[in-house]
């Protein structure tokens, strides 16, 4: 048990605008999402792309949901398909961030996705009344300014908010819910601990084997057993479950970045050795030139291959190096190691993660005397190369095998997000 009345009790809203892509998409074509059926697809020229969202009407009336498949679409008339603009959506979703900027302070807002975004108003109710009316103004504000539909969380703290958003906002009729400590019993305990936010398909199978089944049961568990076996990430689920959370409403623009990671979702399986090398390649190249340009290094790299659904599964492996680095041969060489060591022959790959993490500061990296001149040398190489691109575009220098029909670099290049903008 806990003592609430020595928790947080702050007012935090979480915002969520509503099948954010269609509703986009929908507003910039003058359109009403809460009648409209529209699906926002990856590429429409591909009958396997997804569907990156269905507006609201279409999810209502059809049961179309996100990361459905282009080709599972109902064909009916009266359904528009259109083609993603990931730059007028970044655009859309700017625009929301400044009208909640209008009631709370910039570093009182913290964006949690492009469609998703904590404010904290505590203090602002002399202005802007309670806590309910914000969240009211809010919602009606970014109708009649913008016309996207908003779902609001309200919570003592940020994880309340967003469970609260999650599970009960977006399922009222009026789009506006509040949780606080006491209503957990009745509002979240009963649900699958899967619904619990934070809790993946394989903590969910690892809970399961200790008969863990609900967030009440997670609640009722000893928290000491659930340390020994998950370490602080046990003590984390416990504390989750009674809804605890110290965390606070921050901007994270000028937070230091704890990782640099890139991965892609490959449009096909990719069977042979070869192909996968490639992209791998090219990941490494993409992180390590976001490290650069924020002059950090990193000493553990790691790499993540997650297998198609007719194998299922993948692997997770790092490797710390003894000096930190940012060059792309080096992440590349130690992947290519992790690769060998873990990869299942025959086996088709269909998602890739390259990261580099335990990051300092170049400037106080200590390279080995031995190597430093050469070191050095693919040092300046390496930045020479992010200027002529910054200059000309990423595609301007690339790696031959960047031009092989496996190569992902040319088509990442026209996206934003992962999608064409």
């Amino acid at each position: 048990m806990f003592d609430y009345s020595q928790m947080p009790n702050r007012s935090i809203l979480m915002i969520d605008a509503k099948s954010f892509y269609a509703s986009a998409h929908c507003a910039l074509l003058g359109l009403d999402p809460l009648t409209t059926y529209l699906a926002v697809v990856g590429d429409p020229e591909r009958s396997g792309s997804i569907v990156l969202a269905a507006s609201p009407a279409l999810k209502r009336d059809f049961g179309v949901k996100n990361v459905s498949r282009f080709f599972e679409l109902p064909r009916d008339p009266r359904i528009q398909i259109v083609k993603a603009k990931m730059g007028k959506y970044l655009e859309v979703s700017v625009e929301i961030t400044k009208i909640l900027g209008r009631f709370a302070p910039f570093d009182s807002i913290l964006q949690y996705s492009v469609d998703e975004a904590w404010i904290d108003i505590t203090g602002t109710e002399k202005l802007f009344g309670d806590k309910w009316n914000v969240a009211s103004k809010i919602k009606q504000t970014v109708w009649e300014e913008l016309r996207i539909p908003l779902a609001i969380g309200i919570g003592p703290n940020m994880l309340i908010a967003k469970l609260c958003l999650d599970l009960g906002a977006k399922k009222t009729a009026e789009g506006i819910a509040e949780w606080t400590y006491q209503d957990l019993p009745a509002e979240l305990w009963p649900r699958p601990v899967k619904e619990m936010w934070g809790i993946g398909s394989r903590m969910e199978r690892n809970l399961h084997r200790l008969g863990i089944r609900s967030v009440g049961h997670l609640a009722q568990f000893e928290r000491d057993r659930l340390e020994k076996r998950f370490g602080i990430m046990g003590v984390q689920l416990y504390n989750h479950a009674w809804g605890i959370d110290f965390s606070c409403v921050r901007p994270t623009a000028n937070q230091p970045h704890k990782s640099y990671g890139n991965g892609i979702t490959l449009l096909r399986d990719y069977s042979k050795v070869s192909e996968i090398q490639v992209v791998i390649r090219e990941l490494a190249d993409e992180v390590t030139s976001r490290a650069r340009r924020d002059r950090m290094m990193g000493s553990t790299i790691s790499l993540s291959i997650g297998y198609s659904k007719e194998e299922a599964g993948g692997f997770t492996r790092s490797l710390t190096l003894p000096t930190p680095t940012y060059l792309e041969d080096e992440v590349y060489k130690t992947c290519l190691q992790l690769f060998e060591q873990n990869h299942v022959p025959g086996n088709n790959a269909r998602n890739v993660y390259v990261s580099l993490s335990n990051l300092c500061s170049d400037q106080y990296a200590q390279l080995e005397l031995f190597d430093f001149e050469k070191r050095e040398q693919k040092h300046r190489l390496a930045f020479t190369i992010d200027k002529i691109r910054d200059a000309f575009g990423s595609t301007s220098i690339m790696k031959a095998s960047s031009l092989l029909e496996e190569g992902i670099a040319i088509d990442r290049s026209k996206k934003i997000g992962g999608h064409f903008g």
